[in-house]
């Protein structure tokens, strides 16, 4: 007897490989990836502009990478006594303006050059709502270039927006503008598009599902439309294959770390290649060692543990170039030189 519903994933035609440039962009389920990944030593950029929610932020987002866009202090708002970006999360934010416009257009200028060279591009939809700034709200000058529509809300006021649920030929247009602006910009890159198992529960049950449901056929209309676009089902595993409130965090809305490990496990049988596959499990077993604490750590057998980590840790760098495991072996030599 079956207690769990599966899901056959296609594994990628041309999976993703150590040495690959991979962009990530959207909402908090991106970090869960780009985190996984990076730890690592996947070559990976996250949010440039801070967790991204609707199609329309994630789109306009990458057209200013494109565009490389700079930002100008005409641009912020002043708010509880910070400055912020419309376009940007919290995260961007500071009391000071010029700080704050030196912070968000470094990132736009990282993000312009990782983006131009990218072999990925992993995006993860979070909701269709998508929040409009109303004419007489104050900031209102701040949005130019976003048609009134705000990235993060920075907790101002809720009276300030107009709350808009996009429309699936509306989230299709803005994705297919995106794709073809992107390739032109860049064009071997390849795109992975995921759907955020959160579940928006401020929106209710009812609206969230259908906020869902618009974001899964747009996507699934540009992945039939385009044959270098390809769907994972971090929704459908979470929502379909788990399916409990076990594997939710305690506000029922964000999946745990048991939820978010499986997914995880999933996308790496899926969509990495099995040699780097094997891989991870060799610089998974360093990045553990290195955050070993241990009990003795004067004894010989700690010099030893120490000794023949520093030196794994040097022959997979010098086998794998693309690695970088300069702050593994700092650590291990210092730590092991420490104890003569």
């Amino acid at each position: 007897m079956n207690f769990m519903a599966s899901i056959d994933i296609k594994p990628l035609d041309i999976p993703v490989k150590y040495g690959d440039k991979l962009f990530l962009i959207g909402s908090c389920f991106t970090e869960h990836i780009g985190n996984a990944l990076g730890g690592l030593k996947y070559d990976v950029l996250q949010n440039p502009n801070g967790i991204l929610f609707d199609p329309a932020s994630v789109v306009n987002s990458i057209m200013s990478y494109i565009e490389n866009r700079q930002y100008q202090p005409e641009q912020l708002f002043l708010l509880n006594e910070v400055y912020n970006s419309w376009a940007h999360h919290s995260r961007f934010s500071h009391i000071d303006a010029a700080t704050a416009i030196g912070i968000i257009n470094d990132s736009q200028n990282q993000a312009h050059r990782f983006l131009q060279e990218a072999d990925w591009v992993i995006i993860t939809l979070g909701s269709s709502f998508s929040y409009r700034l109303q004419e007489a709200a104050p900031g209102h000058s701040a949005v130019t270039g976003l048609k009134n529509g705000v990235a993060n809300c920075h907790r101002a006021p809720q009276q300030w927006f107009n709350k808009h649920m996009l429309e699936i030929e509306e989230t299709i247009s803005l994705l297919d503008n995106c794709y073809h602006r992107l390739k032109k910009f860049n064009p071997k890159v390849k795109i992975i598009f995921t759907v955020s198992p959160v579940r928006h529960l401020r929106d209710g049950v009812v609206a969230n599902n259908r906020s869902k449901a618009r974001l899964i056929e747009a996507v699934h209309h540009m992945v039939n439309k385009f044959t270098d676009l390809f769907y994972f089902p971090a929704y459908e595993l979470v929502i379909d294959v788990l399916r409990d409130y076990r594997f939710y965090d305690i506000d029922l809305a964000h999946p745990n770390y048991q939820a978010t490990e499986y997914v995880m496990q999933r996308f790496t049988e899926s969509c990495i290649d099995k040699t780097s596959q094997a891989l991870m499990q060799e610089v998974r077993q360093l990045i553990i060692a290195r955050n070993h604490k241990a009990f003795q750590p004067e004894t010989a057998a700690h010099r030893r543990f120490l000794q023949n980590h520093a030196a794994k840790a040097k022959a997979l760098q010098e086998a794998h170039p693309f690695l970088n495991f300069t702050e593994e072996i700092k650590y291990f030599e210092n730590q092991g030189s420490g104890l003569d």
